[in-house]
């Protein structure tokens, strides 16, 4: 089958990020981060709804009581997607004005994992921040700390690892999780500087295939287990941002994409859309719901 690509919806993003397919509606989420905005899309139709958050949104994943857990600037916070309520969950220790919270995703125990972003720093400074996890008690820890811009965070479907894309490193790290939710033995899992871009977005396939948008060359790029890359499907966008598998069978991929992030600009005629591509071969790994419960 010949690769296929098409808008599945009118809206344009500024920031289109986080794509979170929902199984059990057979609906996209994804969040447009400067406006903080996250759309729900049924991608038969192409009819919307959204909720507003404080803007910049970095990210949210669902929550299995029918809300979302959101990383706004530097706090998480528990959101109603229907009333617009907002209760504020937890605080990063850090602070900056240009240090945010950026891309985040649900854990197999139901916790979340969230990365900072901080950008315009001087040669040789280091990146405030890291990567949290939100326990399902709403308990934040700091789990690392290095990372410039944190993007992709997701599961192994098999191994066990976690991996996150450093796209200010333009390099994909992985961890071991230990049982008590910490991580260890951070390894590099890809560097796509010879594909002369940043990592962006991540998902997995079941076969354990690293998907990844190349954020500055058009394109998403698979990497088998060995880092090795497998598959490259040039897209009719400049700045793909993120993507997820979905569909009845998880074998379309969903990929949103910018035309302003703050620092990268696009002006064609599909810059900002949500596109879903079909007859890439692969099905995707299921993925997580958040369990976070408060008092």
């Amino acid at each position: 089958m010949a690769i296929e690509i098409e808008r599945i919806t009118t809206i344009t993003a500024a920031l289109g990020e986080c794509p979170v397919w929902d199984a059990a509606n057979q609906r996209l989420w994804f969040v447009d981060c400067r406006r903080g905005r996250i759309y729900r899309v049924d991608p038969q139709s192409g009819t919307s709804a959204h909720c507003d958050v404080p803007a910049p949104a970095g990210s949210f994943a669902l929550n299995d009581d029918g809300r979302l857990i959101v990383a706004l600037k530097e706090e998480i916070a528990l959101v109603d997607p229907e009333s617009g309520a907002l209760r504020q969950l937890a605080r990063i220790e850090a602070s900056h004005p240009n240090l945010r919270l950026n891309d985040g995703a649900a854990m197999p125990d139901g916790s979340f994992v969230a990365g900072t972003m901080h950008v315009f720093r001087e040669a040789g400074e280091a990146p405030l921040g890291g990567l949290y996890r939100l326990a399902v008690d709403a308990t934040l820890t700091k789990l690392d700390s290095g990372i410039g811009v944190a993007n992709g965070p997701v599961m192994h479907p098999a191994n066990g690892r976690f991996y996150v894309a450093d796209s200010a490193a333009k390099t994909v790290w992985s961890y071991a999780v230990e049982r008590d939710g910490s991580f260890a033995d951070r390894q590099v899992f890809v560097n796509t500087a010879d594909q002369e871009s940043a990592p962006d977005g991540c998902c997995f396939d079941a076969q354990g295939g690293m998907w990844t948008a190349l954020v500055h060359a058009g394109a998403i790029a698979r990497f088998d287990p060995q880092g090795r890359m497998t598959d490259r499907i040039a897209l009719p966008v400049a700045h793909p941002a993120s993507l997820c598998f979905g569909g009845p069978d998880l074998g379309d991929i969903f990929v949103t994409s910018i035309t302003n992030s703050g620092r990268l600009r696009a002006s064609g005629a599909l810059d900002g859309a949500v596109l879903r591509v079909r007859g890439a071969r692969y099905r995707g790994a299921p993925r997580f719901m958040c369990r976070i419960r408060v008092a």
